[in-house]
């Protein structure tokens, strides 16, 4: 009998170990941790009361210090395990251990967490035997944000919630908002993250592109004249993307969140121009593309170059070129500048890619003038580029250098 007791003495020690391992190595499994620990205590507390003549005796005896410490030994390690349930339920810590961080989400997916004003519910449908990379995948979330709890339901057994949510397959993630519903058949953080701003914004916001003097196409894939795949980009962050022949407007859509202007190939009309400045003066939002005019029939863009002006930018009549030899390692020239000196900017925080601009013309903040409408810079080339003046130097084999 009494080895039977202490077998049970141990089995609770036991599980409130695992308990205490499965707290901190798998959090989202809170409730496995719970179930493991209360097991574990009321094992050791069955033992305990299977003993309570011999304790009694033991109290009893001489040996009553030896009984008192055991007691305290054993009263004290419930008094740990509930203080680290308690830390740990507050403060929890988390790792990635894999070699190439394959569960950490990136700064995008962790900013869209921390900006959660409400709960967001997400319940996972799939086989019993297909949760698993679910659960390694979602875990970080429901870890980032207390805003997020996630439901992994074996489809087999709550089929009729499946049908009452309109899953139509297996591996299907239904987010819910505030009353609003968005469904990803994909465990990739992308699509997770993607789905979770949908959900979350609601309606879609909409970005127009200009079109009517050979402007960038958003549905060609063409890789000179083409923009689908900033296109789709868009797509994927919740935003429609419609063309815009603003010669055929009198004004900016209202539904405009942005307007693409890029590179056209000829100048827009007064009326056009009047069109962006009114939307502008509303508080639009313009995103400006002007290519250098190095063509033997390229035409600058004068009106669009002084709307520019308008709000405090400088548009050089150059290209900028780069001898700093960083454009060989991406099999490129010298008129392919490459940055990797970022500003502070909200648009480029935390960004420290080296990027490369192909025919590229210098944009510059103006000093002085209108106060209200300042440009920042949010991207620098480096201390070998310049903008070349002379588009006759370009081209044919020459070899470029900088003078003044």
């Amino acid at each position: 009998m009494k080895s039977i007791v202490s077998t049970l003495a141990w089995v609770g020690l036991g599980l409130v170990a695992a308990a205490v391992v499965v707290r901190f190595t798998m959090p989202d499994r809170l409730e496995v941790s719970q179930y493991l620990a209360m097991g574990g205590i009321a094992t050791i507390v069955v033992s305990l009361l299977a003993q309570w003549r011999d304790i009694a005796a033991a109290f009893s005896q001489r040996n009553t210090q030896m009984g008192t410490l055991s007691m305290t030994s054993v009263l004290v390690f419930l008094g740990i395990l509930v203080g680290v349930n308690y830390v740990a339920a507050r403060q929890n810590k988390r790792w990635d251990l894999t070699a190439n961080k394959q569960f950490s989400l990136s700064d995008q997916s962790r900013k869209v967490l921390g900006e959660l004003k409400a709960p967001l519910a997400l319940k996972v449908f799939d086989r019993a035997e297909g949760l698993q990379r679910f659960r390694d995948r979602l875990g970080e979330y429901s870890y980032l944000s207390s805003q997020v709890k996630v439901d992994y339901l074996d489809i087999d057994k709550e089929n009729i919630l499946a049908q009452q949510l309109e899953v139509q397959q297996l591996g299907t993630v239904v987010l819910q908002y505030e009353g609003r519903t968005e469904r990803v058949t994909t465990d990739t953080e992308q699509e997770i993250t993607n789905g979770i701003i949908k959900v979350v914004q609601g309606a879609q916001k909409k970005v127009y592109f200009v079109q009517g003097h050979g402007e960038k196409d958003p549905t060609s894939s063409d890789p000179r004249t083409g923009y689908s795949s900033a296109a789709d980009a868009l797509k994927r962050d919740n935003f429609s993307v419609e063309k815009l022949v603003l010669a055929q407007q009198t004004a900016i859509p209202a539904d405009a969140s942005v307007v693409v202007v890029a590179g056209p190939q000829a100048d827009y009309f007064a009326p056009e121009v009047d069109a962006i400045k009114a939307y502008l003066n509303k508080g639009g939002k313009l995103m400006l593309e002007l290519d250098p005019p190095t063509g033997a029939d390229a035409r600058d863009t004068p009106n669009l170059v002084a709307l520019a002006k308008d709000w405090g930018t400088d548009v050089g009549t150059n290209v900028v070129l780069d001898i700093s030899g960083m454009g060989q390692l991406l099999g490129t020239g010298p008129s392919v500048p490459v940055a990797a000196t970022y500003p502070p900017h909200a648009i480029t925080d935390r960004f420290t890619l080296v990027t490369a601009y192909p025919l590229a013309r210098s944009v510059s903040p103006l000093t002085g003038g209108d106060t209200t409408r300042a440009a920042q810079t949010i991207v620098e080339t480096g201390a070998r580029s310049w903008g070349e003046t002379d588009f006759s130097s370009l081209g044919g084999g020459k070899e470029v250098a900088f003078d003044e």
